[in-house]
Formats: C-alpha cells, sequence, structure tokens
C-alpha cells in the first residue's frame, strides 16, 4: 500500500512563496503511486479541513479550491512518485496544516474530503503578516 508524506512547510513572509512536495512510498516502484488521485487539503486551528488542490492521477487535469486558484499550482511527476504544491502570495490566512490525500482513481477528483483513503501526517505552513 501506498504511504504519503509531505514536506516543505515552513515559515514566510505575506506575499512570499512556498512549494510543497508529497511524496509516495510502499508498493511497487511508480505502480500503486499511479493508482490514486492526490489532493491538497489544509486545516487551520478550530476550523474543518478545507479542501485546497487536488489533480488526476496522469496530471492532466486539475482542480482548485476558492482561496488557491490564481496564487497555487499542482503538478506531479510519476517517474518520482511525487506531487508539488506551488504556493505564490501567501497570506496570513493560509496559514494552517496541509496535507495531502490519495483517491482511487476509478473514482471522479473529487473536493470531499471524505472521498480520500491514504493520507499524509501534514506539514505546518505559517504565513507572518
Amino acid at each position: 500500500q501506498v504511504q504519503l508524506v509531505e514536506s516543505g512547510g515552513g515559515l514566510v513572509q505575506t506575499g512570499g512563496s512556498l512549494t510543497l512536495s508529497c511524496a509516495a512510498s510502499g508498493g511497487t516502484s511508480g505502480g500503486t503511486f499511479i493508482s490514486y488521485h492526490i489532493g491538497w487539503f489544509r486545516q487551520a486551528p478550530g476550523k474543518e479541513r478545507e479542501f485546497v488542490a487536488a489533480i488526476t492521477w496522469t496530471g492532466a487535469t486539475t482542480r482548485y479550491g476558492d482561496s488557491a486558484k490564481g496564487r497555487f499550482t499542482a503538478s506531479r511527476d510519476n517517474a518520482k512518485r511525487t506531487v508539488s504544491l506551488q504556493m505564490n502570495s501567501l497570506e496570513p490566512e493560509d496559514t494552517a496544516i496541509y496535507y495531502c490525500a490519495g483517491l482511487p482513481r476509478s473514482r471522479m477528483l473529487s473536493v470531499d474530503v471524505g472521498e480520500y483513503d491514504r493520507w499524509g501526517p501534514g506539514t505546518q505552513v505559517t504565513v507572518s503578516s
């Protein structure tokens, strides 16, 4: 079974950029990773987990939450078994723990947190004002 681990979080000033990575391990090389669409979600203290972005297993299609449109870009490299989330023009409201999650590719790309069944432990992003 594939396991997902996020990296790249940290502290950045307002207007800055960060690139998060979601790396897959486990399963056969490449074969299990491409069985999943990958979504990015975030959760701020006291708030529900929020959809940020998602990318299909081929990388051909992406979807973005309203807060991410025009600022964030998701991409994937199946050979390297990684998905990236480039985040630009960061604001204090983007402060949260960011998670990547796997959705079996037999399902449609989704913004629903309940559809995803593989989750990484998360990485903290803090944007200072």
